[in-house]
């Protein structure tokens, strides 16, 4: 039996990873971590009311367990917020993830983390695994201090980066680019989004069944996992429109100056999938395909 924690179990990559994980109940055992209630709507798992900015807390927690695998979902991911609130930032992104690597060399765990596009300054796009960081945000900085952890490190660890996460689980703390777009679509509201910003978004299934091949394979070292063609955010929305049949002239191009946001963000991401398709075997799809999958879980 595979012993597995998931960090931020109640968060969107979270509850997708239980329901995938908890398919294979007679392979994986799995405990998930996370602030306050179990939100998942399931009670099949082991779950852990933890404090994971609490090191002698997680430190016990895990020890007690002995993980294979811990996937670190848990992160603080509001760009502006992180701008705002540095010391907070820097605690869940990069020292927490210091502890989780020197308890996983301890217990003898694979640790795999998730990070972002935002490392890098959205001048090239289309990015590969070795292309140099250059983070715009103090969010895009955390997220590399936390990889340079663990490649300072001397444990097995996977690194995931993604970009734009969307998909529903049963109970959400926050919204994310395709539900709000539709929501607002759906009410008949008139919405504002960059034509200037360029992304590939990824599907939250793609994600988690990302994290479980990295399991399965054993990965090891930086992979790239988003859908595979390039988007501006402004076309992204009309994807969302025509696939839930919604009205798209509500949708109105600007640009990212006019935004005044707190925290600068990349122009153009995206990420060169050729080295997740060799060795993880995993191919991802378009945007419009991901989002035909999405639409039909929620008939």
């Amino acid at each position: 039996m595979i012993k597995v924690v998931i960090t931020g179990s109640n968060g969107l990559l979270g509850q997708s990873l239980l329901k995938l994980l908890l398919q294979e109940k007679n392979k994986y055992q799995v405990f998930g971590f996370s602030r306050g209630e179990n939100r998942s709507g399931r009670e099949d798992f082991s779950y852990v009311s933890i404090d994971i900015t609490k090191e002698e807390i997680l430190k016990t927690e895990l020890t007690k367990i002995k993980p294979n695998f811990i996937i670190n979902t848990a992160a603080m991911t509001q760009v502006d917020s992180c701008e705002d609130n540095k010391e907070a930032c820097d605690l869940l992104n990069v020292t927490v993830v210091k502890w989780l690597a020197e308890i996983s060399s301890e217990i003898n765990a694979h640790l795999i983390h998730i990070s972002t596009d935002f490392i890098f300054d959205g001048v090239k796009g289309n990015y590969k695994e070795n292309d140099k960081p250059n983070p715009l945000s103090y969010y895009g900085l955390s997220k590399l201090k936390s990889e340079e952890v663990l490649f300072n490190s001397k444990i097995e660890y996977t690194i995931l980066r993604t970009i734009l996460v969307y998909g529903k689980v049963y109970d959400m703390s926050r919204s994310n680019i395709v539900l709000w777009v539709k929501s607002m679509l759906e009410n008949g509201k008139e919405i504002t989004i960059v034509d200037d910003q360029f992304r590939t978004p990824t599907y939250v299934q793609d994600l988690a069944l990302a994290c479980k091949i990295s399991m399965d394979k054993k990965a090891i070292g930086i992979f790239n996992i988003a859908s595979k063609e390039l988007l501006s955010v402004y076309e992204i929305a009309q994807q969302i429109a025509d696939v839930f049949q919604l009205d798209r002239s509500l949708i109105k191009p600007i640009s990212t100056s006019i935004l005044n946001q707190t925290a600068p963000r990349p122009a153009k991401t995206g990420f060169d999938l050729t080295k997740t398709n060799k060795e993880l075997d995993f191919y991802p799809k378009s945007f419009k395909e991901d989002l035909q999958r999405f639409k039909e879980t929620l008939i």
